[in-house]
């Protein structure tokens, strides 16, 4: 009942005027973010970090991130269906039988089965939020200084895990963000660590200048060094709405999607693409006709379309109730509440239940507007897919560094800028998953503060860690998947 009148609560936040004004513009921005190529919803929201600071509520600014978030799953399925260019990377495995619709003249159905079943899993997603959140977070009170080094511990290495990207990259990627995350004054001590004399360098790297030259800057250059055309859309769209045996084929799809996405999506690391793959594996093996996968099967657009949304709805849950981002997204939207001065974790229900139930609230209403959006403006999607790049690239890095300037004041943070805009690029250029390393950056003063409380907790006594069951259980649980990746590289190599 509780979580009924909070929800009840939360839509009486999400529909006021300008609420909902910027949960309109956030699924239109993110729907278009999701139709271009190349950009994608974490270089997005990072590159819109600086208005949040001008943004006075923190609950309109999660409202408006979170649209561009989710948003962006429904909008990467256009140009998989169309051009066969994944908009987004969970929407790669779309292409596999979307496109082959589109060139048999059914990219409509494709289109509408992609909508409808992005649209069920968000809500479905939304109603797991509502009643599995509240339970979580009282969980969560539970939870001491070891309990937050245990289970950031287990979050970082899932994030390598599941990051797509091969261990050993990600391994490095992750120690590169906690290096970052420790420059500038010990909190304890106030000694300088890595500032190499650097006066620019004692208050640290920020966290908002970091994500805009990673995801932002350095996506933009390594777009900009692609010499490859983008295709145009020559496939007829034809009937927009499925037929009748469309949606025999698909229903089941969608549900067993929608249920993976969620699960997966509640992972650290796992997000859409983990969860677009599990479902896409799942559809074929179920199919009464395999073969037909990879040549236009419907359910093999409607499973992953409806899994990468489902999970970018419960990708939220650790966010809110634990304090743990759960992919490079999220993490941008954790930056964004610490700059709002909301703390997320298991006090946010009860300190800002405002931000939690307008959020939970926007979302019902987000998706709706989604799928109002999608179908009708597929023209609009296709004109905006002529843009060159190497006009819109250049004009969102003036952008970019415009809003840098204007939120410091000081041209050091520019060059700051531009520094992780190289690193981005050369970590796109050598295949290095970028993922891994925002995450560490924001979890790694959690781990550090975590383990001097537990140490002075315990006077020093690392048995702290092993004695509190939750923390125990945790640190088993990383223990088992550190050596279950040892063992699958030993067996690798023996092969």
């Amino acid at each position: 009942m509780e979580s009924l009148q909070g929800l009840i609560d939360g839509f009486g936040i999400a529909l006021g005027a300008n609420n909902l004004l910027f949960a309109f513009l956030g699924a239109l921005l993110g729907t278009a973010i999701g139709v271009l190529p190349g950009l994608g919803p974490a270089g997005t929201i990072s590159l819109l970090l600086p208005v949040v600071y001008q943004m006075g509520s923190s609950t309109t600014t999660v409202i408006f991130l979170a649209g561009i978030y989710y948003g962006s799953m429904y909008g990467g399925s256009t140009t998989s269906i169309l051009l066969n260019l994944p908009g987004e990377a969970a929407s790669v495995i779309t292409t596999l039988d979307g496109y082959q619709m589109a060139q048999k003249g059914r990219a409509g159905a494709a289109l509408s089965i992609a909508a409808i079943g992005s649209f069920i899993a968000g809500t479905i997603g939304v109603i797991g939020l509502t009643f599995i959140a509240p339970p979580l977070a009282e969980f969560a009170l539970d939870f001491g200084p070891p309990e937050y080094f245990s289970l950031t511990l287990v979050g970082l290495v899932l994030a390598v895990f599941l990051s797509g990207s091969s261990v050993s990259k990600g391994l490095l990627t992750l120690a590169l963000g906690m290096i970052l995350a420790s420059v500038g004054l010990d909190p304890i001590t106030g000694k300088l660590r890595f500032t190499f004399a650097s006066v620019g360098l004692q208050s640290g790297f920020d966290f908002t200048t970091l994500a805009m030259g990673i995801f932002g800057l350095g996506e933009i250059f390594y777009n900009l060094e692609q010499t490859d055309a983008m295709g145009t859309v020559t496939a007829k769209i034809g009937r927009l709405f499925p037929t009748a045996s469309d949606w025999v084929q698909s229903r089941w799809a969608i549900l067993r999607g929608s249920v993976m996405g969620f699960v997966v999506g509640v992972l650290p690391g796992g997000g859409g693409v983990l969860g677009s793959l599990a479902s896409y594996a799942v559809e074929q093996k179920l199919s009464k006709h395999p073969e037909e996968f990879g040549k236009g099967a419907i359910a093999g657009v409607a499973g992953p379309e409806s899994a990468n949304n489902a999970a970018s709805t419960a990708s939220f849950i650790p966010l809110l109730t634990l304090g743990i981002p759960s992919n490079s997204s999220i993490a941008m939207i954790f930056a964004a509440l610490l700059i709002q001065g909301v703390t997320p974790g298991p006090f946010l229900i009860v300190e800002h239940p405002e931000v939690f139930w307008g959020v939970t609230a926007s979302m019902y209403i987000g998706n709706v507007m989604l799928l109002i959006l999608n179908l009708p403006l597929v023209g609009l999607w296709v004109q905006l897919l002529k843009v060159p790049f190497n006009i819109l690239g250049p004009v969102v890095v003036l952008l970019t560094v415009i809003g840098v300037y204007s939120t410091s004041n000081d041209i050091f943070q520019v060059f700051v800028l531009i520094f992780f805009g190289v690193i981005g690029y050369l970590m796109r250029k050598f295949r290095f998953e970028p993922g891994p390393l925002p995450m560490a950056f924001v979890l790694a003063p959690m781990i550090e503060n975590s383990v001097r409380q537990s140490l002075l907790m315990s006077r020093g006594s690392l048995n702290i860690f092993i004695d509190r069951p939750i923390s125990a259980t945790l640190l088993g649980v990383f223990a088992i998947m550190v050596l279950t990746q040892v063992f699958k590289a030993i067996r690798s190599r023996k092969r």
